[in-house]
């Protein structure tokens, strides 16, 4: 099991019988939100299975669901594991946000090479299909799609206003 999804998943459920303890590294693996893990946590309970972490400061057994303590606990470090998870998101964004602003590029480095995407343009202007330009440069189809040829620039007035002014100063 890679992700918390997986946790959650039927499979999981029923892999497991009673008497069984189910070991975790930290609390927060069972579930994303502290809904998530409070309900994995009580269905596992009624089936008689327990949960063991081994890092968390707080040591938590919920194979004996009558422990009030041991209940603070996984109240108490689901809460904990929703707060980092929340906070890391936001710091995520955040980076990006600075990232961006400062003009870099956020995400996977593009792997499609500025000259050929120039010579897709160039065979685009001369009418070439799609499988021909596929053909030639050696891009994929769904990459061609994913970079559509740049849209000619506006022409303002003033454009033109500064372009018979140099046609008539000539």
């Amino acid at each position: 099991m890679k992700t918390t999804s997986d946790i959650s998943a039927v499979g999981f459920r029923k892999r497991h019988r009673e008497g069984d303890d189910i070991v975790v590294h930290t609390l927060d693996r069972l579930g994303r939100t502290v809904r998530d893990t409070l309900i994995l946590i009580h269905d596992l309970a009624d089936r008689g299975i327990g949960a063991k972490n081994l890092a968390d400061p707080i040591r938590v057994d919920s194979s004996n669901p009558d422990d009030p303590m041991s209940q603070l606990a996984v109240v108490m470090l689901a809460l904990f594991g929703q707060m980092e998870r929340t906070y890391a998101i936001e710091r995520a964004a955040h980076a990006r946000a600075v990232t961006t602003a400062k003009g870099r590029r956020v995400g996977r480095p593009s792997v499609v090479n500025p000259s050929k995407l120039a010579y897709d343009e160039h065979l685009r202007n001369e009418d070439h299909t799609i499988a021909q330009i596929v053909e030639k440069t050696g891009i994929t189809r769904t990459t061609l799609y994913r970079h559509p040829p740049r849209p000619p620039q506006p022409i303002t007035a003033e454009d033109q206003w500064n372009s018979q002014a140099e046609i008539r100063q000539a």
